[in-house]
């Protein structure tokens, strides 16, 4: 959500700063809001005042032995246009507040112009993609031919967009996640934190997913009011809701494995063959809860702990600084890791890491206590996938395949697959 008091001071910077996502801000909604909000507080003010000045004569004349009944029958009709007034002031309030919600955030200085994919900027370009001797093939035959992916079983079960891993194949995506856990937790710093995979809906408020992206969202039949979760992003983050945080305990960084729920909403026809876009998936999840003034620094720090995900099982990849039509709803800055799927002989997004400031933080009540005012702020909230184990192990699939169909297991993930080197059909 943005600052309130911005949007009041100077709406016409606001409006053409998210003019550059392509997103029209309703000037005029606004101060239309903003005129009847402050004309019922006004009057909110002046009752209040006038019903405390008359419990005060009430008490006076009390006191001088009067008769205050009259004066109690005025009391009571002051005290029932208050209510009134405050009503339709929570009114207004809630209108504003149901706005707020559908705003994007304000985009960083830094972000390339563009309201399309194609103007993302390549920033660097990490490892050779490797020459085959032979024509590669896609994750999809190449783990068919193994015997460790069923799409038709998956059919059968579920529907399209589901998969069923097997054997090697299966343990080695399981070898993913927990190298990746060792590696956040270890070497990275991270505290490592198991979540509901299941939340209400001020988590996803408090995140940015609802109201905006309900459609994308899997809700729970019956009355508990439950979703399934987009995102470890969201009961992680989440974890600062309403706490105010101790500046001494800053920076927070958790990482988190869970699998992911998304009905992808408006993808139809998009990646429809394969692991790419899944309704169920896995991902390991790093979320930064910072002090203002070091998100911008935490966010390089976060891209470079995915990065060392993809130098480490010696994956070709490219970071990308995406540009203002293509960056998140809640994002004020994003960088995207691709990486190269020989299958396809493209880059693929692979790790989204973005910076959101304060946005999801004045959803979710969640400050730091600032040692310079002594007062509660908006702390800053970071997140980015650390990395998705499902494309992770698309990536493997097709970068590690040999000519007899085998795959060869990347050296850092041996230790977890029980020495073995190669999966063989």
């Amino acid at each position: 959500m943005l600052d309130i008091k911005l949007l009041r001071t100077d709406p016409t910077a606001v409006a053409a700063n998210l003019a550059q996502r392509g997103y029209v801000l309703d000037v005029h909604h606004l101060k239309s809001l903003e005129e009847t909000r402050k004309k019922i507080q006004i009057r909110a003010d002046e009752l209040r005042s006038e019903r405390n000045n008359h419990a005060k004569s009430v008490g006076k004349a009390k006191a001088q032995g009067q008769d205050i009944a009259p004066l109690l029958a005025g009391g009571d009709e002051l005290g029932t246009e208050v209510t009134r007034v405050e009503a339709e002031l929570g009114e207004v309030q809630s209108k504003l507040d149901q706005w707020l919600m559908t705003i994007p955030n304000v985009l960083h200085a830094s972000v390339p112009a563009g309201r399309e994919e194609s103007s993302n900027v390549e920033l660097r370009r990490i490892g050779e993609p490797r020459k085959f001797d032979f024509e590669p093939k896609d994750h999809v035959d190449v783990g068919e031919k193994l015997g460790g992916i069923d799409f038709a079983a998956a059919g059968k079960i579920s529907g399209a967009r589901f998969s069923v891993l097997s054997g090697p194949t299966a343990r080695l995506q399981r070898a993913l996640v927990q190298f990746m856990l060792d590696l956040h937790s270890r070497e990275h710093g991270y505290k490592e934190v198991y979540v509901p995979f299941m939340v209400n809906a001020d988590s996803l408020r408090g995140t940015g997913n609802l109201p905006k992206f309900e459609a994308d969202l899997f809700a729970l039949k019956g009355e508990s009011g439950l979703y399934l979760i987009p995102t470890a992003e969201v009961p992680v983050t989440n974890l600062v809701r309403d706490v105010i945080v101790d500046s001494k305990d800053m920076p927070l960084k958790f990482v988190a494995h869970t699998p992911c729920f998304r009905s992808e909403a408006g993808s139809y026809g998009k990646d429809t063959r394969g692991l790419i876009r899944q309704h169920q998936f896995e991902k390991v999840e790093l979320v930064h809860i910072v002090r203002p003034q070091d998100s911008h620094t935490a966010l390089e720090e976060l891209t470079s702990h995915a990065e060392t995900v993809l130098k480490k099982l010696d994956l070709p990849y490219r970071v990308m600084a995406l540009c203002a039509g293509d960056i998140g709803f809640g994002s004020t800055k994003t960088y995207d890791l691709e990486v190269w799927l020989p299958g396809q002989q493209k880059y693929r997004e692979i790790s989204s890491c973005s910076n959101f400031e304060a946005f999801q933080a004045r959803r979710m009540q969640a400050r730091w206590r600032n040692p310079e005012t002594g007062k509660p702020e908006p702390l800053h909230t970071l997140n980015g996938s650390g990395v998705a184990a499902g494309r992770a192990l698309v990536a493997i699939l097709e970068n590690y395949q040999q000519a007899d169909g085998s795959v060869v297991v990347p050296d850092v993930l041996r230790p977890y697959m029980g020495g073995v080197d190669v999966i063989r059909p």
